[in-house]
């Protein structure tokens, strides 16, 4: 069905992309305010168009009305290069999205899909790992020690997490025997995969939150302790950009969760009872567009419901939980898929997932005996500082310079009292520096 359509149909398909997502980033950043603004029980934006809808758009005029500066001393080139390069793959993801079965646009039969590859899911994980470059790049080229914490932990952490996410595919892959987006949607005629693999599905929720640096993931942006991570020397449209990359990258990790989990555009279950057509024609694309707002709201609740974790937890969390557990999860799945197209009997079947149920439960209660082990040792060091710090006021004290020594490295110049002699006034003006004294 792909490579057959006319230019202007190609085109109006692209164009199509671009302004779908531009308005989901425009409505997704006033939903995140107005929802969560009811979630903290305020108002959100009320005041610029018809019950603040446009308030995202007077925003955006803001930002791009604002002066643009460079600091000194940045590589220019990689500096304003940053924010293009972490939004463009984001936009390119999108093209292999089914939204649709074939319809008639303008007399011409065309799925409601711009393009489809052999290995189209893997393309989704190439844009997603090439969209971390501009942000490392950006805080590399700040030549600030904040906007280079944040270009680094933003790295660390789309790797951590990309790994998780790609695994998820492999269990998609598998059921699905293709990764071509329109044949993992066609495999999904009668089951979501999220009902038959559902430890992949609440995993690749989990990543698609922590590969888009959202709340409570929101590390690489840390405003507690590194002001604002990689966006930190960055303003007017250059700062416009980094935000469209990543209300973009929310806008394809949930299509790829609708295409890969959800059932893409097919109907829910029982819909098609009640409407019998309701997989035909442009129906499908209203289907689609239900289950997206679905995830997208999902990210607005997350944001607004959970705190922020501690990177060593975010690191834990991808590294020691969510891979080891798609691991196994992958290594059950494809032993049984490949019993089921050898046939084999089910009683051979169901001993096969009872053994992995059973292993999978001894680990789980293993993990857990030794969480709580740490959380012991934790509690008696804890309780041994509180000791030790109260027979010892100074244990565990910041470290100062005695109160005789100088302040290492001040180049704040002693200012004389008022009742000093010209001599120390003198003495001062040739640049002596503030002695600890």
């Amino acid at each position: 069905m792909f490579g057959n359509d006319p230019w202007w149909i190609v085109t109006i398909k692209a164009l199509g992309i671009f302004v779908f997502l531009m308005l989901c980033v425009l409505m997704m950043i006033m939903a995140d305010r107005k929802v969560m603004g009811r979630m903290q029980q305020r108002h959100g934006p009320n005041r610029m168009g018809p019950f603040g809808l446009l308030q995202s758009l007077f925003d955006g005029i803001k930002l791009s009305l604002k002066e643009d500066l460079i600091p000194r001393q940045v590589d220019r080139f990689v500096y304003i290069a940053a924010p293009i390069i972490a939004a463009v793959p984001a936009f390119l993801a999108f093209a292999v999205i089914p939204i649709g079965p074939e319809v008639n646009m303008f007399g011409v039969m065309t799925p409601l899909q711009l393009t489809d590859l052999p290995i189209a899911a893997l393309l989704v994980l190439a844009t997603a790992a090439l969209g971390v470059y501009g942000f490392v790049l950006g805080g590399w080229a700040s030549q600030s020690p904040y906007a280079l914490l944040g270009g680094l932990r933003a790295s660390a952490q789309v790797i951590s997490y990309e790994i998780a996410m790609g695994l998820s595919f492999v269990a998609v892959f598998i059921m699905a025997g293709t990764l071509t987006t329109s044949g993992i949607v066609a495999a999904q005629e009668n089951v979501w995969f999220a009902v038959l693999l559902l430890p992949s599905f609440l995993i690749y929720i989990v990543t698609m939150i922590g590969e888009t640096n959202r709340l409570p993931f929101d590390l690489a942006e840390g405003e507690g302790e590194i002001v604002g991570g990689f966006m930190t020397e960055y303003g007017s449209m250059k700062f416009t950009m980094f935000f469209l990359a990543e209300y973009v990258n929310m806008c394809t990790v949930a299509a790829v969760s609708v295409t890969l989990f959800l059932g893409g555009w097919y109907a829910p279950p029982g819909v098609t009872a009640i409407f019998p057509g309701a997989n035909e024609g442009w129906w499908p694309a209203l289907w689609w567009l239900l289950k997206f707002l679905a995830v997208m709201f999902l990210f607005i609740w997350a944001r607004g419901s959970l705190p922020r974790v501690r990177y060593d937890q975010l690191m834990k969390l991808g590294w020691k939980v969510l891979i080891p557990i798609q691991l196994v999860w992958i290594t059950g799945v494809a032993v049984v898929r490949m019993l089921v197209l050898d046939g084999a009997s089910p009683v051979v079947i169901g001993l096969v997932v009872a053994a992995f149920t059973v292993a999978t439960l001894a680990s789980f209660y293993a993990w857990l005996r030794h969480v709580r082990r740490e959380r012991a040792e934790e509690n008696r060091e804890r309780a041994e500082n509180a000791r030790r710090a109260h027979s010892d006021p100074s244990f565990g004290g910041f470290p100062v310079p005695p109160s005789t020594a100088s302040h290492y490295g001040s180049s704040v110049l002693a200012e004389p009292p008022r009742t000093a002699t010209a001599a120390a006034a003198d003495r001062n003006q040739k640049g002596e520096e503030v002695s600890g004294a």
